[in-house]
């Protein structure tokens, strides 16, 4: 068999002839030109908008989703010649940080790592497309809104024919850019849909969508939705809170799989920073740097992440994003190559 017989078949089966089985299937050429297109037209993009590139370490001290509440991810610690560190989850606060340095914005493409074994849905390592720019919720929005369309209009134009013989057809594509992205808030979703614990997750005080209550909401108001202005105990300190201090600034981008984008607009001032750390159970040591930061150079900025896996999800209509890497990594395993 050449690489060209499988179009469609993934290499499902995680073992350590698994990347021989890769080289020999049509389907991971595909994956490998939509990855050097969403990398390629992600650059295009933001150069056309004046938004800089920044190359980050992938280590850090201050992870985003620290121990607390609103936190959906476990942080992958390591010692690094005797000190004690963390592998980036993400590096919005250096993004952040740049953007006191390139007054349009600041992004990059990178490796984030979270201490959840994979399923499904989820990847131990991934790759996260970030951007921080100046401005608020709704600028952010229409951005990330912006650039989605963007890499869906560049795989139809670029790469269809490969996507059509990959995943028989490229109509959910087509249905996407055809039609303005549905938006709502949380409690218009929970109006919607009923309180029904298949859908929410009611905490103490708060409450989150479930992936299918995701699904039901892309389903109904499809095929992309905006679910905006979550309660703000549920999400991670960092995210602004409206006036009524209950509602964060905050959007999730459903497509495919379920959230392919997560967005929101951050805390201006070092006291609203402070108290958002105290509010949400967080401690304040390893986040002096960033509250100082807010003290001394205070600026409104609204960022988004992007998935690149969980996009590829939708693009190749998969349903283990697993199948989506290309070089298998897991955590807690010995994998080959």
């Amino acid at each position: 068999m050449t690489a060209t017989d499988d179009l469609t078949g993934t290499v499902a089966a995680r073992d350590g002839d698994r990347y021989l089985r890769v080289l020999d299937s049509g389907f991971y050429r595909t994956l490998v030109s939509l990855q050097d297109l969403i990398s390629y037209e992600t650059a295009a993009f933001w150069r056309a908008r004046r938004v800089k590139c920044l190359h980050l370490p992938i280590t850090t001290n201050s992870i985003s989703s620290p121990m607390g509440l609103g936190s959906d991810s476990l942080p992958v610690k390591i010692e690094l010649f005797g000190v004690s560190t963390y592998l980036a989850d993400s590096m919005q606060f250096m993004l952040e940080y740049g953007c006191r340095l390139s007054p349009d914005g600041t992004y990059y493409v990178m490796p984030s790592f979270r201490g959840e074994n994979p399923d499904r849905t989820h990847l131990s390592q991934f790759f996260h497309s970030e951007a921080e720019i100046p401005g608020g919720l709704d600028d952010v929005i229409a951005l990330a809104d912006g650039y989605a369309r963007h890499l869906a209009e560049a795989v139809l134009d670029q790469l269809g024919p490969q996507i059509d013989a990959a995943v028989g057809g490229t109509e959910h594509i087509e249905a996407f850019l055809d039609r303005p992205t549905a938006r709502l808030t949380f409690d218009e979703a929970v109006a919607e849909l009923g309180a029904d614990k298949s859908y929410f997750a009611f905490e103490d005080g708060w409450r989150t969508i479930t992936r299918t209550g995701e699904l039901e909401l892309i389903s109904r108001l499809g095929p992309g939705v905006w679910l905006t202005h979550f309660d703000h105990l549920s999400v991670p300190f960092y995210q602004a809170a409206d006036a009524s201090g209950g509602k964060a600034l905050n959007a999730d981008l459903l497509l495919g799989p379920g959230e392919v984008i997560g967005c929101g607009e951050r805390h201006v001032t070092a006291d609203q920073t402070r108290a958002a750390l105290h509010r949400h159970g967080v401690p304040a040591e390893d986040y002096d740097w960033y509250v100082r930061m807010k003290a001394e150079f205070p600026m409104l900025t609204s960022g988004f992440g992007m998935g690149v896996e969980r996009l590829l999800m939708w693009l190749l209509r998969q349903d283990d994003i697993r199948d989506l890497q290309l070089l298998e990594r897991a955590n807690g395993q010995l994998t080959t190559p």
